[in-house]
């Protein structure tokens, strides 16, 4: 019986390995021998989650005429990863990829590092803030006091409580958006809305355009539910999309689904204009493009400028754009509270086929975002968010400017995550090192698709003063380490991102 549960071919470990940024030289020192560069290569694509432990990889003979090597220069790579518990073959059966004994598994799940762990580590893989208190505590004491009435109900809600649909029905008629509470379904989560709407239209082997880079987690999903992504680069700098190239995508490949983040991008901060978002519906809508709009960013502005409309303004009806909404980033990531606003026929549908999911989402955290949208709390909370936020930021900025001043980043006017270029260091031997000197933090390909970004890392805005501090001199600590090889050795990476 075959050890192996999943296959990676020929093609698209070349491209992987291709991606990656080979590592900086000391002076004097000599080049690797091509076997083990190839050996690292494939190391540290299973150290860092991409390619999955169990996977079966290509034979010799395969390998080596895609890569254009020697079938002896792969084999001796191939047995050096046996020799160091990487790879593991029986005849008939192939190899596949392993971890040493005693060493975690990567994993393929993304979640943040357990609370307990946060003494001996800082963890920068997670762009979420503590509770703004006291809007919490006062949340749930009034969502306590409006439970009773619930409580003699059965308490499942597919489509969310009523009175919370019509609220947010309501926020998004007050910013000119005309919106009826059918239009409404409360999810548990941002993650839960995007992965009801990817059931509901796009099955597996189905094309989706995503931007590049975009958000991890959402990836992730979307390649465990079967999607076949379709990047689309950004704009350098903070600009956002690329119209001629997001045109382009949804002309040539007729996406069934695009999901975009237009608002302080996941992870690099940009804001997209009225006119690329107006351009981006018409686009879509002219491809018969579900266009799936994440907004859980959207009211963290931390530097004054006026807001473009929101995309749905371009869309009233819900027919093209599907908006997503959470209380996850403004407001906290345990209040596990989302939302889809679409067109009432396709609520009608999500809310349908979640009757096999989740069935719906608790009602004591519904009635707590009720509770703040309904009484002012809810304002009163983000503006605390900002303010915190804002501060983080500064001092993180401040803090990688004078210890890594080689790396390259634009400020972004709001969200919470700055994306930086490492000055020619690969982010994955980054993520590596960062767990020996006490620093977590996602490498650029968790935001890309098959290996791209790897000169790239994401630091989110959670950490401030003294700790912004010590957290850029331990990613210059593990930049070090990086160059001088001494990364080489280090544990298994467990870098999550949020």
């Amino acid at each position: 019986m075959a050890q192996w549960t999943s296959t990676v071919g020929a093609a698209q470990l070349a491209r992987q390995l291709r991606a990656q940024q080979p590592r900086p030289l000391l002076s004097g020192s000599r080049k690797p021998p091509a076997y083990r560069a190839l050996a690292d290569g494939v190391r540290l694509l299973v150290l860092e989650g991409r390619v999955p432990v169990a996977a079966r990889l290509p034979a010799e003979r395969e390998l080596a005429l895609v890569l254009s090597l020697s079938r002896t220069t792969v084999a001796a790579a191939y047995e050096a990863l046996r020799t160091e518990g990487f790879l593991e073959s029986r005849r008939g059966a192939g190899s596949w990829t392993a971890v040493p004994a005693g060493n975690p598994l990567p994993a393929r799940g993304l979640e943040p590092l357990p609370p307990e762990a946060l003494g001996s580590m800082i963890d920068l893989g997670c762009a979420s803030l503590p509770a703004p208190e006291p809007w919490l505590t006062r949340a749930v004491r009034g969502a306590l006091e409006e439970l009773p009435p619930y409580a003699h109900t059965h308490g499942d809600y597919p489509a969310g409580l009523p009175a919370l649909r019509r609220t947010i029905a309501d926020r998004y008629t007050g910013q000119g958006i005309p919106t009826m509470p059918e239009q409404i379904m409360v999810t548990t989560g941002a993650m839960g809305a995007i992965d009801a709407i990817c059931h509901l239209f796009a099955g597996r082997g189905e094309r989706i355009a995503v931007e590049s880079p975009s958000y991890a987690n959402i990836l992730q999903l979307m390649r465990e539910a079967g999607a076949r992504l379709v990047p689309v680069a950004m704009e350098e700098g903070l600009g956002g999309w690329d119209m001629n190239r997001w045109r382009q995508v949804l002309r040539d490949t007729a996406p069934r689904l695009a999901y975009v983040v237009a608002d302080f991008h996941n992870p690099t901060g940009a804001l997209a204009d009225e006119r690329r978002r107006r351009a981006l519906v018409e686009a879509a809508r002219s491809a018969g493009t579900v266009l799936v709009v994440d907004e859980t960013m959207n009211e963290l502005r931390l530097d004054p400028l006026d807001m473009p409309r929101r995309v749905c303004a371009f869309d009233p009806a819900g027919s093209t754009v599907l908006t997503v909404g959470s209380a996850s980033k403004a407001f906290w990531a345990g209040m596990r509270i989302g939302w889809v606003r679409a067109a009432p026929d396709v609520i009608r549908s999500l809310v349908a086929a979640r009757a096999y999911a989740d069935m719906g989402t608790p009602v004591l955290e519904q009635l707590a975002v009720n509770w703040l949208m309904g009484t002012g709390g809810w304002e009163e909370a983000v503006a605390l968010r900002r303010d915190q936020a804002r501060e983080n930021r500064d001092a993180l900025v401040g803090a990688v400017r004078r210890e890594l001043p080689e790396w390259e980043f634009e400020v972004p006017h709001g969200g919470l995550t700055l994306w930086v270029r490492t000055g020619g260091i690969s982010g994955s031997r980054l993520a590596v090192a960062g767990e020996r000197v006490g620093v977590r933090v996602p490498s650029g390909p968790r935001f890309g698709v098959d290996g791209a970004f790897e000169g790239y890392v994401r630091l989110p805005f959670t950490v401030a003063g003294p700790v912004a501090d010590e957290a850029a001199v331990r990613l210059a600590a593990a930049a070090e380490l990086v160059v001088s090889g001494a990364s080489a050795g280090a544990e298994t990476p467990r870098t999550f991102v949020a």
